[in-house]
């Protein structure tokens, strides 16, 4: 009988499910080196986020077939390494959605009303009705930034109080947004319309204080926030004081740039109008069943040689056949990538070409990996390889895959072609003898580039001079050019100029670059 291993406590719903097929011990507490010592004989390891998963304690898990952690992040498993061991890794990406939503609902209605603070009013021995005069949220404006599962299902509760809905989501179709009763529109408008403002997004670079004083600056004087995504998303000094200054109508914080929040941090000095809760937005009851009913069951799938729902590495391959098709994926991957940032704004529809030698390869891991490349930049954790094409779907992203055995530039190449509210955009990758990953085109210009990190892409007329006034630009931003090239198809035409670059852009400098005469446009790119 197989073995698993829970080493965090989970909910005894999950541990009945594992029972059923395989012998169940339940260690906590357990070291890395204790791990390590005993994973050798179990099958399958469950975990929370007590646990860390090392290298070390993976390539220990000779037996291992499956990593479950009852919960969404699997921050503190190393993947890569359990993919290169052929370890599923899965998770419960949904377990905890209507837990996160309803606490998101929960905070407007509570800072709507004053609830804390007439609870301690009331609690320290005073009747004090007229300090806490409330606002009705009926007819008011929400605007939901991130309509993803949690967004979504927001958005549904506010449209059923009679709220008017606004959204901004870059990677939702607007006929998704309108079954959702949302109208879709741009960050700025959102920000100056709502009356509330619910955030339902990943911390990225690009949405790290989304939230600050700038921002703030254009809202309405009664606007009232709610976090219940990720710590970081709002500038905590800004937003603290913007309330303090009676600038916005208050916020309602469940996340934090750093947990446990400081003593010292500026949010605690806030004397009204912001109501803060400990990270709660996961914590109940059913939650806790979900994430372990739903782990559980991928666990006893696996063991039982069937495949898991909600893996965030590659399951469902033949070792055979995923060895073979490994490189071109991470190739896929990082041309959905490059493509999604070039594209921009709304990604309609995606095409999938196949060329040469790649047109007789099975395309579906291929496709998987394009698409979970287009949404990572929004997506970061919550795409993987199962739900990419979910996550597609629902966000009403229409996929096409077409091969062509006739291009013979390359022994394969892969093409993909996004199509989106900002135009259509494309690039062309291919692999070399050494499996290193080549960019052969943009925008049907040529090139012949490896990837690199950071990236600056210009669209510009090929012109004397022009190279070295973009390079002496950034040389007064102190930003160092790695590689260059620049592709072309006729002289004097258009052309196209990758930059490897070793650190982001600073602030300001794109802008700059495009005021350049004979830039038409330009694009950084992180991969």
């Amino acid at each position: 009988m197989p073995k698993v291993l829970v080493s965090d406590p989970v909910d005894q719903a999950g541990l009945d499910i594992l029972s059923q097929v395989a012998q169940v011990d339940v260690q906590t507490g357990l070291s890395e080196e204790e791990l390590v010592r005993i994973i050798p004989e179990y099958d399958a390891l469950m975990i929370r986020s007590g646990t860390r998963v090392t290298r070390a304690v993976i390539e220990a898990g000779t037996q291992l077939k499956i990593i479950g952690r009852a919960g969404v992040g699997v921050d503190n498993v190393d993947v890569p390494a359990a993919t290169r061991q052929g370890v599923v890794v899965v998770n419960s990406p949904e377990g905890n959605t209507i837990a996160a939503a309803e606490h998101a609902v929960a905070m407007m209605l509570s800072l709507s009303r004053h609830v804390p603070d007439a609870n301690q009013s009331v609690k320290s021995g005073k009747w004090d009705r007229k300090s806490f005069m409330g606002v009705e949220v009926y007819k008011k404006t929400l605007g939901v930034v991130g309509l993803g599962k949690i967004g979504s299902h927001v958005a549904t509760i506010a449209r059923a109080m009679g709220m008017k809905l606004l959204a901004y989501d870059p990677f939702i179709s607007s006929e998704r947004a309108e079954q959702l009763g949302c109208r879709l529109v741009e960050l700025d408008f959102l920000l100056r319309e709502a009356d509330y403002i619910t955030l339902h997004i990943p911390k990225t670079p690009e949405t790290t204080h989304l939230i600050n004083a700038e921002t703030l600056a254009t809202m309405k004087p009664t606007v009232r926030i709610v976090n219940c995504a990720r710590g970081g998303i709002i500038d905590e000094a800004a937003i603290a004081a913007a309330i303090n200054e009676g600038r916005i109508g208050g916020a309602a914080l469940d996340v934090f740039e750093n947990e446990p929040l400081e003593e010292d941090s500026v949010l605690r000095a806030v004397g009204k109008d912001l109501v803060l809760t400990p990270h709660l937005g996961a914590s109940t009851a059913e939650a806790q069943v979900n994430v372990a009913i739903d782990v559980a069951e991928q666990i006893r799938d696996v063991l039982l040689g069937l495949p898991a729902r909600s893996a965030v590495n590659i399951p469902g391959l033949y070792p055979d056949v995923l060895e073979k098709l490994r490189p071109y994926l991470q190739l896929a991957e990082t041309l959905g990538t490059l493509v999604s940032q070039l594209a921009g704004g709304r990604i309609e529809s995606l095409t999938i070409r196949l060329q040469g030698e790649l047109a007789a390869m099975e395309s579906k891991p291929i496709t998987i990996a394009s698409l979970k490349g287009l949404l990572s930049q929004a997506l970061r954790e919550r795409v993987n390889y199962v739900n990419a094409s979910i996550e597609a779907k629902e966000r009403g992203i229409r996929v096409v895959e077409t091969r062509d055995d006739s291009v013979r530039d390359y022994a394969g190449s892969l093409r993909l072609i996004a199509k989106g509210s900002l135009g259509e955009h494309s690039v062309t990758g291919t692999l070399l003898g050494d499996g290193e990953i080549r960019i052969t085109t943009i925008d049907d210009f040529p090139i012949n580039v490896p990837p690199s990190r950071h990236m600056l892409l210009t669209l510009h007329r090929d012109m004397p001079g022009i190279i070295g006034k973009i390079g002496s630009l950034l040389g007064s931003f102190n930003v160092n050019i790695a590689s260059m090239q620049v592709g072309r198809k006729i002289v004097r035409g258009d052309a196209v100029m990758v930059l490897s670059i070793d650190d982001p852009l600073p602030d300001g400098i794109l802008s700059e670059i495009t005021k350049v005469p004979g830039i038409r446009d330009a694009h950084t790119v992180t991969l």
